[in-house]
């Protein structure tokens, strides 16, 4: 069978509605039941990031070299917590996946490895930060969310108080990067207003050029402010590690942000 211009290697289905994965032109991508790719993988390179926006998200790197202890809200095929466990050793992932189908198909067709420094939960990611951050605080350096259903971006995982809840989860130098939409303008806007209230503005958007994504990163009290230079410096070297667009990202969050960038760098 033929959909989204590609060869379907796999449907199923569950109480939220089908899952795809299609190939095409070398390429595996992830679908729940609408052309826009929750997740693509080049075949011939499993372990590469081959999406734009997860390459963007991967600009944390600028500010957050090392990452350690992380929570992932939002699995989809597993190709960011992929790459994280096979760059950073001593990177430990907790992920909150809504669909334990999703699970069982990254496993299956996107190559997500078994491995103990990977722990998944099952469940809400709203309802597991909420009742982690009752009892515990300060307990990653990152926060990553990544949670969209076939309409858009999980409302649950966009409120003020679902920020506030991983604010607490967060060590006070930490970080926090989302994946969201800027075609959808009004819950762009409502997002922007409720991650910058939590985090006091401390916070620098990065469009994915030629994709509707927009990625946002917010920082703890805390954080470090590195001066521009030093920036420069380290996309240029992270660039030949990775293989990442790296110095291209560092001069779209400059170009971007410039009244909120002052926040996080120094001149």
């Amino acid at each position: 069978m033929y959909k989204y211009d590609g060869l379907v290697v796999h449907q199923s289905f569950d109480e939220e509605g089908v899952i795809e994965v299609v190939e095409k032109s070398g390429e595996r991508a992830l679908h729940f039941g609408s052309s826009a790719r929750q997740s693509s993988m080049l075949i011939s390179a499993p372990d590469r990031l081959h999406s734009l926006y997860a390459r963007a998200m991967m600009a944390l790197l600028l500010f957050q070299e090392q990452p350690r202890d992380v929570l992932m809200i939002g699995l989809g095929g597993g190709t960011i917590a992929k790459f994280m466990l096979r760059q950073f050793a001593d990177c430990r992932l907790f992920v909150v996946e809504f669909r334990s189908s999703v699970l069982k198909v990254a496993r299956s067709h996107f190559g997500l490895p078994f491995d103990p420094r990977l722990k998944i939960k099952i469940g809400c990611g709203a309802q597991h930060v909420s009742q982690q951050s009752r009892s515990y605080d300060s307990l990653y350096d990152l926060v990553m969310i990544d949670a969209y259903d076939h309409d858009g971006m999980a409302p649950e995982v966009s409120s003020e108080l679902f920020f506030d809840n991983c604010r607490t989860l967060l060590k006070s130098h930490g970080m926090l990067a989302i994946n969201l939409w800027g075609t959808q303008q009004d819950l762009f806007k409502q997002v922007s207003w409720n991650l910058g209230r939590v985090f006091d503005w401390r916070q620098v958007f990065l469009p994915v050029r030629n994709r509707g994504n927009i990625i946002a990163f917010a920082f703890g009290r805390d954080f470090p402010k590195p001066t521009y230079k030093t920036l420069a410096d380290r996309a240029m070297r992270l660039e030949q590690r990775y293989q990442l667009e790296f110095p291209a990202y560092l001069l779209d969050i400059k170009r971007n942000n410039p009244r909120s960038i002052g926040r996080i760098v120094n001149k």
